[in-house]
């Protein structure tokens, strides 16, 4: 019985012998993995297995998360969705509020708070300052993404029509906007799953549930971009009775569709950043793509060439869709061992010294 239960490694704890597998080098040469890592996986029948069970404990965390932030969005989304049937100024007014001032004041929020998933997923933290930084970071990192698309209807203000611009983009990014809540869900999930895992010494279980996470989020993604392909011709009633604003969401269902299908993906590989702790990496990453690439690419494709609507979001998209493109490059070169040491040494330098159990410090005694 009491070796079964050393070999179980509950969902959120912390390993028990921390201290024994990780040394004060933060290279992956001198680091030794937890004996409850998985083992390295060598068929399809083990491929599998684990990922079966590593997609039960994503989902524990996952769902809850989902509800949660669905919920409070809908809060505004519906709101909305009422506003697109009393008038079009009214929807652009209302859609002006939800997307800009309150989507900035939200993105602030939640980046403060992707902080405390690295540190509270790793170690209970004694480093005020060292919170602080990567606070910091966290919200310049998810600040920069959340401002990204809420511009675009700011943009769409300048068009041509801006009225029926602004209303059909604010109707399409109320509809990503619930879409993202499922990202984001997998981003909580994910950003614990991978900073308890490398906080445990788990290397190999860390990378695993980065490959379970991207695959399931895809999924996902897929399958919420054909169900809106396939209702194209229905769900614009539910947001206005303009025939134009309804003409232009039509019309836009299809970006509409790859947008939600890349913004299922990303966030789900921006929590993996916020479990190893790399926000403020990937803050410079979204600075180049969004800002120096995405936003003005938009800008020449909707103005200069007179494309509208479609171009602004086609120059935009494709920022997201190269900053995607380099988190899945800097994941797939991850030294996993080195990311499990340096957070080992995170909590040694922000969690206090972490209290081996009475029965450990009798087998060191032993040992020496």
């Amino acid at each position: 019985m009491e070796e079964q239960a050393s070999n179980t490694q509950p969902l959120l704890s912390p390993t028990k012998y921390i201290d024994r597998v990780l040394t004060k080098s933060s290279t992956s040469s001198s680091f030794v993995a937890d004996e409850a890592d998985i083992k390295p996986i060598v068929d399809v029948r083990d491929f599998f297995r684990e990922f079966s069970v590593e997609s039960k404990k994503l989902w524990c965390l996952a769902a809850p998360a989902i509800f949660t932030t669905v919920c409070q969005y809908s809060l505004g989304a519906i709101t909305q969705v009422f506003a697109g049937h009393v008038g079009t100024i009214e929807l652009a007014a209302v859609s002006v509020a939800n997307s800009v001032i309150a989507g900035f004041s939200f993105g602030l929020l939640l980046g403060m708070g992707s902080a405390l998933e690295t540190l509270c997923g790793q170690a209970a933290f004694h480093n005020l300052w060292g919170f602080v930084k990567l606070s910091l970071a966290s919200a310049v990192m998810l600040c920069l993404e959340t401002w990204y698309f809420m511009a675009l209807v700011l943009f769409a203000g300048y068009l041509k029509n801006a009225e029926v611009a602004v209303d059909g983009l604010s109707i399409c990014m109320n509809i990503l906007g619930w879409t993202l809540m499922v990202g984001i869900g997998f981003n909580a999930a994910i950003s614990v799953r991978v900073s308890n895992e490398l906080g445990a010494a788990h290397p190999r279980t860390a990378k695993f549930a980065v490959v379970v996470a991207t695959v399931t989020a895809l999924l996902v993604g897929l399958a919420m971009g054909l169900v809106l392909i396939i209702a194209r011709k229905q769900y614009p009633d539910l947001f206005s009775s303009s025939p134009e604003v309804k003409q232009l969401v039509y019309s836009l269902t299809i970006m509409l569709a790859i947008s939600i299908v890349v913004n299922s993906l990303q966030p789900t590989l921006s929590g993996v950043a916020i479990g190893a702790g790399w926000q403020a990496y990937v803050a410079y990453v979204n600075i180049g793509c969004y800002y120096f690439f995405g936003i003005p690419l938009g800008l020449v494709l909707g103005f200069v060439t007179d494309m509208g609507v479609t171009g602004i979001w086609d120059g935009m998209l494709a920022g997201t869709i190269v900053q995607t493109c380099i988190l899945l490059g800097m994941i797939y070169r991850t030294n996993w061992n080195k990311e499990a040491s340096i957070a080992g040494n995170r909590i040694k330098e922000w969690g206090g010294k972490v209290d081996l159990p009475k029965e450990t410090d009798a087998e060191n005694a032993a040992v020496k």
